[in-house]
């Protein structure tokens, strides 16, 4: 990884990172962490759909997973939250190894492996609200209990921090996945599988090993969420909402590209925020805002904000080198 890659990741993480200590509302730095725990399922979603091309619909299999396991870890056994949380990652990387196993070997792509993994998330959902140890409907409570060890602070802030830390973490390790062996074959299966196979990639390993990454983070999104919200049920863990976020972001920010997820999450929830608080007697007019962004970014921009950036800059460049060699002709 070179500075100038990571040049950028540094300077947003520090913008992120001095939030808590100018901004004393708690609606601003609740929203920030919010924000934040999106970005981290939709950094989950961007290495199996955005670097690999596997667009799945069903991320809320891992989120939910991962908030169920470290919930019942903590509440049940008496586990530390930590561990829980590590537990609990583990726990999605295999759920997502299962559904990545079942559905690759059975030749599934695009809009079949999209539908049944919505379909996994559904069944997992139903299992969720109908199981005794999940806490049913009523879902699970975890108890009040400020701690390091409990990983539940007394301060927002420290709370920002430590969200912020674990997408520091999916955002390096996503730079570094652009830059390996790894992330090479992984693009060259989005690109073409057959062509990938014939040069010698094992596709199928290749496809598992990415499910089981992306089902991993996004695990630690729904740790993330459980710790900050102290409750979990079957339609929050398991609910559509989740992978719809999960997805959208990449889309907006830039599928595939390693700061699209956080740049889409936070442009997506800003219009929104800025929405509701221009247009607050409009009910569900941040659900329209989405809508209509995500409908203009598949007509007008396929590649998403930082695509439309980096486009807009090569063609300033192209414009300058132009202008630039008809001046040096009139010379």
């Amino acid at each position: 990884m070179t500075l100038r890659a990571t040049l950028p990741i540094l300077i947003i993480l520090a913008v992120l990172a001095a939030i808590p200590l100018l901004a004393t509302s708690n609606s601003v730095l609740n929203f920030i962490v919010f924000v934040l725990i999106i970005t981290l399922a939709a950094q989950g979603w961007n290495v199996l759909g955005g670097v690999g091309g596997q667009s799945s619909f069903g991320h809320a299999a891992f989120f939910g997973t991962g908030a169920y396991v470290s919930a019942i870890l903590q509440s049940r056994f008496g586990i530390n939250a930590w561990a829980a949380m590590a537990i609990a990652m583990g726990v999605g990387a295999i759920v997502g190894w299962v559904i990545g196993f079942l559905s690759f070997r059975a030749g599934l792509r695009g809009s079949y492996f999209a539908l049944v993994t919505l379909a996994f998330a559904e069944v997992l959902r139903i299992l969720a609200n109908a199981a005794g140890f999940t806490g049913g409907a009523a879902g699970l409570l975890l108890k009040l209990n400020v701690g390091f060890a409990n990983m539940q602070f007394s301060s927002r802030g420290a709370f920002l921090w430590l969200a912020l830390s674990l997408v520091a973490l999916t955002l390096f390790l996503s730079q570094w996945i652009a830059s390996s062996r790894f992330g090479a074959q992984l693009v060259a299966v989005r690109e073409n599988e057959e062509a990938a196979r014939a040069l010698g990639v094992d596709v199928l390993a290749v496809k598992l090993r990415a499910i089981t990454v992306s089902a991993a983070i996004t695990a630690a999104a729904g740790c993330l969420y459980l710790q900050y919200f102290l409750y979990i049920d079957a339609n929050i863990a398991y609910g559509l909402w989740i992978s719809v976020e999960a997805l959208l972001a990449p889309m907006v920010g830039g599928k595939g590209l390693v700061l699209g997820p956080i740049i889409g999450a936070f442009t997506l929830h800003g219009l929104g925020e800025a929405a509701k608080t221009f247009a607050a007697s409009v009910p569900g007019i941040d659900l329209a805002i989405y809508g209509i962004i995500l409908v203009v970014v598949v007509a007008f921009a396929p590649e998403g904000v930082l695509g439309v950036l980096k486009k807009t800059q090569l063609w300033r460049k192209r414009k300058a080198h132009a202008a630039t060699k008809l001046s040096e002709e009139a010379a």
